[in-house]
């Protein structure tokens, strides 16, 4: 089995989402001995955003490509790779402004690739990065799991429809809300987070 494990919160030792998605791998290598782990954090090694000189050497003749263009072109084959080997995903997704980390952002365009994770068929786009299973940790300042909270959560939809676009379907949420409304909270958010880690079926 091999397990790729993404953190993307800037906020370091300070961070839910790394110390919950550090669990959710911990967890899995207790159930499973030979677990292969690779890591990205990419808060601390952020990939670069898709830009008009990046994207462009999709069609351009690979003689012509700038250095950057080489460089980025062979970033994005890798991250490619290393995503459709990966059995297990564990995804440290904090809410930002309602979304996702840019820096996560960035890691998803680089891995959503016509051709490669998806396909353009007679009856529409089809995900070619099944088989899957996603564990995505979702950390947030207040509480968004609320009927009211939910028009604003731009975060968990958007991951669960990106990563269905892709072919990924098996997916589950472990969540922490209201980790900036006090301590008491905090703590009792992290709690139940860890209990339900505890009960994942890896």
């Amino acid at each position: 089995m091999k397990l790729l494990h993404l953190d993307s919160s800037i906020l370091g030792q300070n961070s839910v989402s790394r110390q919950l998605t550090a669990a959710v791998v911990e967890a899995v290598r207790a159930k499973h001995a030979d677990v292969q782990t690779s890591y990205r954090d990419l808060a601390a090694q952020p990939i670069a955003h898709l830009s008009g000189e990046i994207i462009g050497a999709n069609f351009t003749a690979e003689a012509d490509w700038t250095e950057t263009q080489r460089s980025e072109s062979a970033l994005s084959n890798a991250l490619i790779e290393e995503f459709l080997a990966t059995d297990v995903l564990v995804i440290g997704a904090p809410m930002y402004n309602f979304s996702i980390p840019s820096q996560l952002k960035s890691w998803i365009d680089r891995v959503a690739a016509a051709g490669r994770t998806f396909k353009y068929g007679a009856n529409g786009p089809e995900g070619l990065a099944g088989g899957k299973k996603v564990v995505i940790v979702s950390s947030r300042g207040g509480v968004y799991s609320t009927e009211q909270g939910q028009l604003m959560d731009f975060q968990e939809d958007y991951l669960r429809t990106v990563l269905g676009f892709l072919g990924i379907t098996d997916i589950a949420f472990i969540r922490a809300e209201a980790v900036n409304m006090g301590e008491d909270k905090r703590a009792t958010a992290i709690h139940a987070a860890k209990e339900a880690i505890a009960k994942l079926a890896i």
